[in-house]
């Protein structure tokens, strides 16, 4: 009982820390979104030396740092092998549908591919990570690190709660996230870099300033309609991949066969008479 005890306390007081940088990480990035929402600082296109480009530079990015300095000790051993893969399919599919122009950005398949398989909080590191290293060259990625944790976040949760054990469940949740994720990233569009995209999202910014609405709201709406028809497209290309993956492989990951996010295809496989998993041959 003693023993017990101590492992106990000891349990807690680890976990204390990690709780600690995620709360602080998420009061962070709440508070800095507040404040270029509800404040509307004037240098909107003033460049990296203004007020709130340092506001959002310092406090998304402070806030996704702290998120993951949190999340990565909890991660289990195959979160940790596929995370790498997860990052690399961010960048390089962003960075060619950046170069190429769309509407839509793809730059957050790996995202959601790690937290489909591997949960929330692998899904929210890799947003955040992928996009800390894109960064290095792509300094427009740089700022919106925490709002890919968040997408991460959020695509975890939607697998945990059923919306990848239909193939047709998969657009629908990722029409709400997308929709969560432009709102959030607007007002860093604006204050970073005057709402600067490719050459799709500012023909489409255009047209909502041609018809009256302010740069702020133009890029909500913006981030609204593109930002929710990138992650359905999104959502269904992950949706076929996770299904088209051996059973056996996608059990791999705790989460995926805990929350049978694949439905009876990731749950505890039958036993056979020898105690080998049925079907495993």
């Amino acid at each position: 009982m003693v023993s017990s005890s101590l492992t106990l306390a000891a349990g807690t007081a680890v976990q204390r820390p990690r709780r600690l940088l995620l709360a602080l990480g998420g009061a962070l990035i709440v508070a800095t979104y507040l404040f270029l929402v509800i404040v509307q600082p004037a240098e909107i296109a003033g460049g990296m030396g203004s007020t709130a480009s340092l506001v959002s530079l310092f406090g998304f990015l402070g806030g996704g740092a702290l998120l993951v300095g949190g999340i990565l000790p909890m991660l289990s051993t195959s979160s940790l092998v596929v995370m790498p893969l997860g990052i690399a399919l961010n960048i390089a599919i962003g960075q060619v549908a950046g170069t190429l122009g769309l509407q839509i950005y793809l730059d957050a398949i790996g995202t959601v591919l790690v937290a489909v398989l591997a949960g929330p909080a692998a899904g929210a590191a890799t947003g955040a990570i992928s996009n800390a290293i894109w960064g290095l060259f792509n300094p427009f990625a740089l700022p919106f690190a925490a709002g890919a944790a968040l997408i991460g976040l959020l695509a975890g949760m939607a697998a945990k709660y059923g919306a990848f054990r239909r193939v047709y469940l998969a657009p629908v949740a990722g029409l709400v996230v997308g929709a969560i994720g432009g709102l959030v990233a607007a007002p860093v569009a604006v204050f970073m870099f005057g709402a600067a995209g490719t050459f799709g999202t500012n023909a489409i910014i255009a047209v909502f300033r041609s018809m009256g609405d302010k740069l702020l709201v133009a890029a909500t709406k913006q981030g609204l309609l593109s930002d929710s028809l990138d992650k359905v497209v999104v959502f269904v290309l992950v949706a076929l991949v996770v299904y088209a993956l051996p059973p056996r492989a996608v059990r791999q990951f705790p989460f995926a066969r805990a929350h049978r996010v694949l439905g009876a295809r990731t749950g505890t496989p039958a036993r056979s008479a020898n105690g080998n998993d049925a079907g495993a041959a």
